[in-house]
């Protein structure tokens, strides 16, 4: 066998025999995608320190990223399935180790928020030419379960990330958390060329880039208005972009339903088993990525844990994942996707809301109960969501539908951190002008009230005032703990509710298991030439 791979994976007869191998490969530049995002959580401290940054400054330091990696990806899937998924998988691989680079040698805001930018930009092109590329190397039989071990890397990527991050930190600054996935991605870039066949879709007419920028410009809106709107209020820009946001996504539509060759057959929508897949998504990772984000704060500026402690009480959670991911191999063939998919969700639930137990006076114990229930939930639901989704599509739309796949991921984990974190905000900042508004300057409560962060930083000025000393400042740090884990507790309470209510819209939406073997069987069967051409079924 040659050592680099040079048939593409439509033209062979048979399925391509080091496909286990070349799916390592994609797990790996997975993992590092979404790596990318979670070990950011553990660095934000060192670095607003270090740079200065304010709340606004560091909430672009991490969005930053999601902006490009989430209106991207439609698009550039497209142009990956026209053109090469071998080739948008390395290439995407470079430019992220690129930003990687310029992220860990600079040291200005504007250029760490450029830096992340382009990562974004990578990875856009990297994440849903892994899923097309693992869909064409598969044959149906063994898909489901490789799709398993995709989806296990990404909740793996959770919990890995933040302890990887967590060790670099301990004897580096901060900009080691960008360079770590510099030889992850050159490895990746390799791998590719020796494991990974080429694949391109065969006879796909011209791309929509009318449909494509109009994508852009919605999910990009959308995603900043999300992002600055509920965090530094309603004014002219959010509002703006909302605005061209509705109307973007209204002309998309309007444009997808009348072009011959849509960028993405927006009807597919109105499919049961694929709307409620996207659903499921969705709010799956708004309810984990928002409690994940204010859990990790608890642990480091509440419970006092370094990075690399906090990356190693992450750690179970990425265990549970596994756990899930191994069950739903087993049931969700028995069970059907709507089961399997509503329990996920449930359980999911279910972690969320326990955190309203949070009080002043918990412990590591009390948020680890949420962990496994979490990272059970994401192994035993995402896989079989994200098998519906990619099943959706035919094999000349696979990179269309890992975007479609992983824009709802990604949107929802936005969501959910941008929502979520301004509930917990407001919700942090009322309870502590309960507590202290009449005790501390007007300057010091504002900075005070604006992050659990900057309550501490105020709490140790006030230790070193001939005015305040550590009796005052000990009741302010007091006062701050509690205002947090208060704001935790009624921040999962809203989080919880709103998962309670997209479970049962999932459940109601994703049709029943007779009902799915039945339009299967409706189907018309794939034409001859087809099947050949694909290779792979």
């Amino acid at each position: 066998m040659p050592l680099s791979v040079k048939t593409p994976a439509e033209k062979t007869t048979e399925p391509y025999p080091r496909r286990w191998w070349a799916l390592l490969v994609l797990c790996l530049s997975l993992l590092i995608v979404v790596m990318a995002n979670t070990s950011l959580i553990v660095a934000a401290p060192d670095m607003t320190k270090d740079l200065g940054l304010s709340s606004s400054d560091l909430q672009w330091v991490i969005d930053g990223y999601t902006v490009p990696y989430a209106a991207l990806m439609l698009v550039l899937g497209s142009i990956g399935d026209k053109y090469s998924r071998r080739g948008a998988l390395i290439v995407g691989l470079l430019v992220f180790a690129g930003g990687a680079v310029l992220g860990s040698l600079v040291d200005r805001t504007e250029l760490v928020i450029t830096a992340r930018a382009v990562m974004g930009v990578g990875a856009a092109v990297v994440m849903p030419a892994t899923l097309s590329l693992l869909v064409a190397m598969f044959p149906k039989g063994e898909r489901a379960r490789a799709i398993t071990a995709w989806s296990a890397t990404s909740g793996l990527a959770i919990a890995v990330g933040p302890l990887a991050a967590g060790w670099l930190l301990a004897d580096h600054a901060w900009g080691s958390t960008f360079l770590m996935n510099a030889p992850v991605a050159v490895v990746g870039v390799v791998g590719a060329l020796l494991l990974v066949p080429p694949s391109k879709a065969e006879g796909m007419g011209r791309i929509d880039y009318v449909g494509g920028l109009l994508s852009i410009v919605s999910v990009g809106s959308l995603v900043y208005a999300t992002i600055e709107g509920p965090h530094f209020g309603w004014g002219a820009g959010p509002i703006a972009a909302a605005v061209v946001a509705g109307v973007g996504l209204v002309a998309f539509a309007a444009w997808e339903l009348r072009h011959p060759n849509p960028m993405l057959n927006v009807r597919k929508f109105t499919e049961r088993p694929f709307g409620g897949s996207m659903l499921a998504v969705l709010f799956f990772f708004f309810g984990t990525f928002g409690s994940i984000y204010y859990s990790t704060q608890y642990l480091q500026f509440v419970l006092g844990y370094d990075a690399l402690e906090t990356g190693v009480r992450l750690l179970p959670l990425a265990g549970a994942v596994f756990a899930g991911a191994a069950v739903t191999g087993r049931v969700a063939p028995k069970l059907g996707v709507k089961a399997v998919v509503g329990i996920g969700m449930a359980i999911g639930t279910t972690g969320v809301l326990l955190l309203t137990r949070v009080d002043s006076g918990s412990t590591y114990t009390d948020f680890l109960p949420t962990l496994l229930v979490l990272g059970f939930a994401i192994g035993l639901s995402l896989s079989p969501a994200t098998d519906t989704i990619m099943g959706s599509f035919p094999e000349s739309e696979l990179g269309v539908g890992g975007g479609a796949n992983d824009t709802a991921l990604e949107l929802g984990g936005s969501l959910g951190i941008a929502i979520l974190g301004s509930l917990l905000a407001t919700s942090y900042k009322d309870r502590l002008s309960d507590l202290v508004g009449g005790q501390l300057p007007a300057t010091a409560l504002d900075t005070a009230k604006d992050s659990v962060g900057g309550g501490l930083a105020v709490a140790e000025q006030v230790a070193k005032t001939p005015g305040g000393g550590v009796q005052q400042a000990q009741a302010l740090v007091e006062a701050v703990h509690e205002s947090f884990a208060h704001a935790v507790a009624h921040t999962s309470l809203i989080g919880g509710i709103i998962m309670a209510a997209a479970t049962m819209i999932v459940v109601a939406v994703l049709p029943g298991r007779k009902s799915a073997d039945r339009r299967r069987r409706e189907e018309p069967a794939p034409a001859p030439q087809e099947t050949e051409t694909v290779g792979v079924d």
